[in-house]
């Protein structure tokens, strides 16, 4: 297999997105898997950092409310929620957006098993010359 230039990577689309139906919500709903850069955020914002620079504890806070919003888009693949609105989404229906939540983790690679999968393979002995720039 030939190897992708920068620029076949930049135009690939590989971001999976999945219909769900939330009858509690009257509808279908359309789930995103979240970019690198969305799913550092999410990650981040669910750590409480001392001065130290350590982690200090872990900041559950709406963590569903934050994945969702994160995930949940429109017809036009725009977040439907920003995150100022994540408090309003945590006060809806927590088994409904445990459900939705579900799914991003599915789309995102966040599962556990999707987590040991990548560190199964991480293990690999890498093959050919390394270089760095």
């Amino acid at each position: 297999m030939a190897l992708l230039s920068k620029e076949q990577i930049s135009a690939a689309d590989d971001r999976k997105w999945e219909d769900v139906e939330v009858p509690e919500w009257g509808g279908t709903v359309r789930v995103l898997g979240m970019s690198g850069t969305d799913r550092n955020a999410y990650q981040s914002s669910l750590v409480v950092l001392g001065t130290n620079g350590s982690v200090q504890r872990m900041n559950m806070t709406d963590q569903l409310a934050k994945l969702c919003a994160k995930c949940l888009v429109g017809e036009d693949f725009e977040r439907l929620f920003t995150d100022k609105e994540i408090a309003a989404l945590g006060r809806k229906n927590g088994a409904v957006l445990e459900r939705v939540g579900q799914v991003a983790q599915r789309l995102s690679g966040l599962r556990k098993e999707d987590v040991e999968a990548k560190a199964g393979n991480s293990g690999a002995p890498l093959s050919g010359a390394s270089t760095t720039d």
